[in-house]
Formats: C-alpha cells, structure tokens, sequence
C-alpha cells in the first residue's frame, strides 16, 4: 500500500482511495445533530465512485474537492451510499447521472419512515425510490469492480458494508454500522435500534477487515484504520475546528479546536 503524508489518498493494487473528507467520531451537545460523514472517492477500471455522500454542509466541500483534482460531479460514474440517513446520503443529487446505489431493504424502509420523526430526509429517499439511475441490491452483490455490499443493520435494517478486494488487501467501508475506533473496539454502537443486532454486524465487520493482512477500514466518522499486532492504528491526520464571532469586529475570530488535545481556544485576527 503507498499512499501520501496526510492520509486521504492510498493506492492498493490497481485501486486508489481518496478520502476527501475525514469523517468525525463526536456529536453536538447542544445544537442537535452534527453529522461530519466521511466521504471517500475510489478509483478503478476507469471508473469514479463516490461512497457517500454527505450533507448539505458538506455540498460546496465537496464540489471544491472535485475541482481541486480537475473533476466535475459528472464525472463521477456511481454513487454507493451505505444507509439513508441524511448526513450520508442527501448529496446524491449532485451525482444525479451516475449509477446511484442503496441496498433494498435500507431504500424500502427508508420511503416508509414517518415524516418529520427521524433523520431520514423524506423527500430526498422518496426521490431516490423512482430516479431512473437507482440501482437497489442485496447482500452479496457486486456495486462496483471488485466490490461487493454486506447487509449489516443494527444502525439502520438496511445498512449496508462495502468490501473492495485489491488483490492482497481488501478496502472495508462501513458506514454507520461502525462509525468509529470506540463502537469497533468494544462491540457495542450508539443510536442503534438493536445493540444485539449491531454486535453481530461489528463482528462481521471484524471478520472483512481480518481475512487479509494489511486491509483498510474506512468508518462512517473517524479516520481510516490498520491493524497491526492486533490493535488498530489510524491512518492519517484528524482536523477539526470551529471558527465563530465572539467579538464586536466581524474580522476577528475564535477558532476551536475539536481535537482531543487541543486545550485552550486560539484567537485569529482575519489577514
């Protein structure tokens, strides 16, 4: 595996992984949900998926990623959304011309949850259910060359693993059914409707991302992992602040460091 200093882009066998946005293991204590997903561009066989796809907060991000490697959305060839929760899924609407992928039970109960109750965006999976581009699969299936879906719920019924076979090191994107180092560390997963079910869906996971010395797990909010003598270690370096407007001049920010050693706030004067 070669890959570059900061972690977001790695090569294994004919496959590149490009990380454009690093997902984030935390929740917002007061302002509800903050829903930083990682979203990941993989390349092979002249073909450009995008797995998830992130949220409004994310859409200029995105757009901005793609343009800093001289692509457009419609360059992307497939979209593989791992579950239907909005933080993962409402920017398929950028990629509307691309093969645009959900397992079928996930999009069935999706299209059935009450409206304005959960953090299903109604309208959007109601859209995805009749785009002329959906493609809904089962366990087992192929979604891409060399990759195939696993069913793993506990998260949502449908969640859905994305496993790519590289030849000697296999690629695990998991989504939300293990969405950082502490629920693949302790078996256990918050906001799951069944902690039984999604234990069963973490050792599944364990059991991709183990067949093969040296694969990679991607999770739905953290950084990329290895394992080595048995413990995993992260790929990559973890960024996240907030800049907000504490004083009276609108060029003055507070910037704060979401990092667990950040210590005390950095004050940054606008250049």
């Amino acid at each position: 595996m070669s890959g570059d200093n900061d972690g977001r882009l790695f090569r294994i066998g004919d496959a590149e992984i490009d990380i454009i946005v690093h997902g984030y293991p935390g929740k917002s204590v007061c302002h509800g949900g903050m829903g930083f997903s990682t979203i990941v561009l993989v390349r092979r066989d002249k073909r450009l998926a995008v797995v998830d796809v992130g949220s409004f907060g994310q859409r200029y991000l995105i757009r901005e990623q793609l343009e800093e490697r001289g692509l457009k959305p419609e360059d992307v060839t497939d979209v593989l959304l791992t579950h239907s929760h909005y933080d993962h899924s409402i920017n398929w609407t950028l990629f509307k011309d691309a093969n645009i992928v959900i397992s079928r039970e996930e999009l069935e109960w999706s299209v059935t949850e009450p409206w304005g109750e959960t953090v299903v965006p109604e309208l959007y999976v109601r859209e995805l259910q009749t785009w002329p581009t959906t493609r809904t699969v089962e366990d087992g299936d192929e979604v891409f060359p060399g990759m195939t879906a696993h069913v793993t719920p506990g998260h949502t019924p449908g969640s859905t693993v994305f496993v790519l076979d590289a030849g000697e090191r296999d690629v695990v994107f998991t989504g939300d059914a293990c969405k950082n180092r502490a629920e693949l560390m302790s078996r256990a997963a918050d906001m799951s409707y069944d902690q039984a079910v999604s234990r069963a869906s973490i050792e599944a996971i364990w059991g991709f991302w183990t067949r093969k010395s040296g694969s990679v797990l991607v999770p739905g909010h953290d950084l990329p992992m290895v394992l080595e003598d048995g413990a995993p270690r992260y790929i990559g370096t973890r960024e996240a602040a907030i800049r907000a407007w504490f004083a009276d001049d609108l060029n003055e920010t507070t910037v704060i460091s979401l990092l667990p050693d950040a210590g005390l706030v950095e004050r940054e004067a606008a250049q």
